[in-house]
Parts: C-alpha cells; sequence; structure tokens
C-alpha cells in the first residue's frame, strides 16, 4: 500500500456518503470525503422531511443534512468542500483531481461533445491528482430534470417540488399540478390523490408512456384531470406558489391557447440523471446512467452479482461497482426508490463493504 495514499475516499455526500463517513471513521478507515461545491444533495433544497425515521416531528432537509455531516466528521472523517473532476481507477491506488481549469463551473456547464469532455479530462490530468486512495465509495447521487421555465427555481422548496411522496402531506386539500407522463408522474400524482384537493396532470402529449396499470388508476381517480398536448410555461406566486401557466397545442389545427391554473403546489416528475459523467469511462453504468453494482436491481446487476457469489452461495461484497475496490451508494445506484433513507442504508452498506474487503486485501 502506498504511504500517500487514503484507506478510503467518499465521492459525494447526502445522506449516503455522510453515513458512510460515519460508518468508516467508526471502523478506523480515517475517511476523507469529497462534498462538492453543494454539499448535502437533494435534501438540501427539501424544507420539511416528516418520513425519516427518529423525527417524529419532521425535520428540515439542511438541517438533517448539516447534523449528519457534523456526525461524520465527529467520528474523524474530513470533510472538504471540493468537487472532484477526474478520476482513474485503471490501477491502485486509485487517483482523484480535483482541480479545473479557470473560470469553469462543473455545475452549470453542458458539454457539447465527448470530444469536448475528453480534452477537459485531459487537461485536468495533466496535473498531480489530488489524492490517492485504496478504495473508492461513489455517492454523487442524481438531479432531478428540471424543465427549465421561468419560477420554478425561484419557488423550489416553496411549491416546487420534484417528491410527491416526500411532500404530499403538505398538501392536504389544496390544488396541484404534477408534470410527467411516465411511472413517476403517475406514482407522484396517486400519492397526491390522498391528500390534495385536486391534482392536475400536464403531458405534452396525447398518451401516457406509464405502464397500463398507473395509467389506469391515474385515469380513474375522481381527483385527477388531465391536459394532454400541453406544457407548463410558467410558476407564479408571491411568496409561494399560486398559479401555473399551461400551453396547450390542438393536434388538428395546431392552434397554441394558453391557460393559468390555481396551483398551490407544482410536481416536476420528468426524471432524474445520475450525476456520473465524471465516472462513463471508469465504471459500468447501466443504459440510464446508473452505476451498475453486484445488488443493481437490473439484468447488469443480476449478472454482476452471479460472478461474484461465494461458495457458499453468497454474494461478495454487494456494493462492489465494475472496478474491484470501487463500491456505489444512493441514488448514483438507486434507479428505482431514491428515497433519503435507502440512499443512508446503502452508504452504510458501501462502507461496512469497503472495510471488510480492505481486511481481506490485508
Amino acid at each position: 500500500m502506498s504511504q500517500d495514499a487514503q484507506k478510503l475516499v467518499i465521492i459525494g455526500s447526502g445522506p449516503a456518503g455522510y453515513t458512510a463517513g460515519v460508518y468508516a471513521a467508526r471502523a478506523q478507515l480515517a475517511p476523507l470525503l469529497y462534498a462538492g461545491y453543494k454539499a448535502g444533495g437533494q435534501l438540501m433544497w427539501t424544507t420539511d422531511i416528516e418520513n425519516f425515521p427518529g423525527f417524529p416531528n419532521g425535520k428540515d432537509g439542511q438541517t438533517l443534512m448539516a447534523e449528519m455531516r457534523q456526525q461524520a466528521e465527529r467520528f474523524g472523517t474530513v470533510v472538504l468542500d471540493k468537487y472532484v473532476t477526474a478520476v482513474d481507477f485503471s490501477a491502485r491506488p486509485f487517483k482523484i483531481w480535483t482541480n479545473l481549469p479557470d473560470n469553469f463551473d462543473p455545475e452549470t456547464h453542458q458539454f457539447d461533445s465527448s470530444t469536448e469532455f475528453d480534452k477537459l479530462m485531459s487537461k485536468i490530468k495533466s496535473e498531480s491528482p489530488a489524492t490517492l486512495a485504496e478504495s473508492v465509495i461513489v455517492s454523487t447521487g442524481a438531479s432531478s430534470i428540471m424543465l427549465g421555465i421561468p419560477g420554478e427555481k425561484e419557488f423550489l422548496g416553496r411549491g416546487v417540488s420534484t417528491c410527491a411522496v416526500c411532500d404530499a402531506a403538505f398538501y392536504r386539500d389544496k390544488n396541484t399540478v404534477v408534470v410527467g407522463g411516465g411511472d413517476a408522474a403517475m406514482e407522484d400524482a396517486l400519492a397526491l390523490t390522498k391528500f390534495a384537493k385536486s391534482v392536475t396532470v400536464v403531458h405534452r402529449r396525447d398518451s401516457f408512456r406509464a405502464s397500463k396499470v398507473m395509467q389506469e388508476r391515474v385515469l380513474q381517480h375522481e381527483k385527477v384531470k388531465v391536459i394532454w398536448n400541453s406544457s407548463l410555461k410558467k410558476i407564479a406566486g408571491e411568496d409561494k406558489v399560486e398559479m401555473a401557466v399551461v400551453q396547450t397545442t390542438d393536434p388538428q389545427s395546431n392552434q397554441v391557447t394558453t391557460q393559468e391554473i390555481v396551483a398551490d403546489g407544482v410536481f416536476v416528475a420528468i426524471g432524474h440523471r445520475p450525476v456520473t459523467q465524471l465516472f462513463q469511462q471508469a465504471l459500468r453504468l447501466d443504459p440510464h446512467g446508473y452505476i451498475v453494482t453486484r445488488q443493481s436491481v437490473s439484468q447488469l446487476g443480476v449478472s454482476a452479482a452471479n460472478q461474484a457469489l461465494t461458495p457458499e452461495g453468497l454474494v461478495a461484497f454487494p456494493t462492489m461497482t465494475s472496478v474491484e475496490g470501487v463500491f456505489a451508494a444512493g441514488d448514483v445506484v438507486d434507479i428505482r426508490y431514491k428515497q433519503a433513507i435507502t440512499a443512508a442504508g446503502q452508504g452504510c452498506q458501501a462502507a461496512l463493504d469497503a472495510e471488510r474487503w480492505l481486511e481481506a486485501k490485508g
């Protein structure tokens, strides 16, 4: 083992990263955690969390993330508010870079081509890596795909949400709008029907792409109204969401009409994008961009698990990625559940796997 290498580096914060930090630090691995510029993950945009066990009166998202970080640091995790910009997992110790060209914002920059991305990686890697690591846990999470319309960013956490499962209870007897047509949108709409007065689903096509069962449940629900061939153009209000502007295109005449809908909450459910561009050449990803581990709920995950069976018939190191010694946890892996508690659980698993793997390697 290189004397300069960290035993464990955690890339990413949020429930998965911070939980991994707690467990790894208590295992005396002295982990180094790169939290990024905007530490804490998606929960930093959630005002009240009522479904995380242990807080019967709910918990503010920013407070929960701050306390998770404090807990990890208390046991010895070193947290750096830096963005990991490049990795090399081809050999141990693994190499991790944090340098960036001047005036480059990794949070907002959109690459025009893979060639542009490759050039940036080459430039970053021309300098010495910031850290060497014997093992790595990737917990960079996922980001909700947003509409990019006026009012969306301004009212995020004040009437605009990306998780109805998390926030539906706050909209009891309220008027709500769901944007999307896939299973996620259907799940959000149904979650809201348990509390809201009304649920208006805005979809850009004339039919949903969700599963038939989910479509039927939504279309048959008395609280749900669907506006087809439409898109949300603006979200407005004073201190919170009060109104949504919807634009509809008639499929026959192509005539465009605009209407204002009274809304207390707008739920954007057009999908999530895992934060994995950094690892696209270093780790195996599934067709949706999620990191594949031996416990991924996909054919690729099942295949990886089968190849890692022990003589006792157990899957060795379930959170291991396609690279030995690199583990992954949270929304960067989770294509299905996407909850804070499941992310925290996977962070625990990844830390325990890393600890045992390092012990086995001596």
